[in-house]
């Protein structure tokens, strides 16, 4: 009877972990038969579980929707991993979410062993979150959930789309991942009708309904979905583009750069290219000091020559110093020191 019981449950958290299995991958998971999955399924559905079947070569099973709602069944990494997320979503970022957030996490907290309990409750007391500098968009749940169940099951996404410049029009889109930045998400899609990969702010996105067919997969966009948001998201809010030479090689530069500053191109094995801007020259510089590694820039001309503008005020700042080891003019130590309004 035991035994029983605790196949149950290894059944019920594989039929949870993915989409469809086969009958006889379920069997070879458990050790058992088939006939023995077909009488645990039948089981599991007794206990309230919608689990769907379908027959032939090409059969399996499915953890389907049902009328209510059945006991989840989670580790102790998951437990808290939920418990964590409830209280993050509770502070908001995604419309209505706050309250109910708030309802199911104190549902999860009376179950938990008090073990998990304390886990979750370190958590919570020794994390301080910084606030946002300015209030984000407000996404609308239900259409996270359309986004991320098509992701899933790879069928085509039809939806209007507001623009940043205020258009609209509509989109047909191959879903591939959400991207969460801050308070913002966006979708990383190909787009049907652009036939490249697009990124689009799921606060603009209003889902059509039904979805379209599936779709095979497509091999991601360079980097992945959140370095494609990253790059595409940073080089749309550019005010000043550079390319810079970088002597040193390109997995050097690429560890030193974060994906939202700027792209690395190999130029051979010792010397690469760093595409980078920013809204200011001064934020420019200063991603190119944090570097630490000789480089290269030709342009754009403003860009060069708020470097030279800098490299005098960095060497004015050490003239009183005097060479490296030796005292400086006057008593006591030297000071630096630079002029305002150069």
């Amino acid at each position: 009877m035991l035994e029983t019981s605790a196949r149950l449950l290894r059944l019920l958290s594989l039929l949870q972990s993915r989409r469809d299995w086969s009958g006889a991958d379920l069997a070879e998971r458990l050790r058992v038969s088939e006939r023995t999955v077909r009488r645990d399924v039948e089981r599991l559905r007794e206990l309230g579980y919608p689990v769907d079947s379908t027959r032939g070569t090409d059969g399996g099973y499915r953890l389907g929707a049902g009328t209510a709602m059945p006991p989840l069944l989670l580790d102790d990494d998951e437990a808290v991993a939920v418990a964590v997320g409830l209280r993050t979503s509770a502070g908001g970022g995604v419309a209505g979410i706050e309250e109910t957030s708030l309802r199911a996490l104190t549902k999860l907290e009376q179950v938990l062993p008090s073990r998990l309990r304390y886990r979750v409750n370190a958590l919570q007391t020794y994390t301080e979150p910084v606030p946002a500098d300015r209030p984000g968009p407000v996404v609308d749940p239900g259409v996270l959930t359309v986004l991320a169940a098509a992701c899933r099951d790879r069928e085509r996404l039809r939806f209007g789309y507001r623009a940043h410049d205020g258009s609209a029009g509509v989109r047909i889109v191959e879903p591939h991942r959400i991207v969460s930045w801050g308070r913002r998400w966006y979708l990383v899609a190909w787009d049907v009708e652009r036939r490249d990969w697009r990124t689009f702010r799921v606060d603009r996105v209003e889902p059509r309904t039904p979805t379209g067919p599936r779709f095979p997969p497509r091999d991601p966009p360079e980097g992945g979905a959140a370095a494609y948001v990253a790059r595409g998201v940073s080089a749309a809010a550019w005010r000043h583009r550079a390319r810079v030479v970088v002597h040193a090689p390109a997995e050097v530069v690429t560890e030193r750069i974060n994906p939202a500053v700027g792209v690395v191109e190999a130029l051979d094995e010792r010397t690469c290219v760093l595409d980078t801007g920013a809204d200011s020259l001064n934020t420019i510089a200063v991603y190119l000091g944090m570097l630490d590694l000789d480089f290269e820039v030709t342009e754009p001309p403003e860009l060069v020559e708020h470097l030279r503008g800098l490299t005098a005020r960095y060497a004015r700042s050490t003239a009183s110093a005097g060479p490296a080891g030796a005292p400086g003019a006057g008593d006591g130590p030297p000071v630096a020191s630079s002029r305002a309004g150069d």
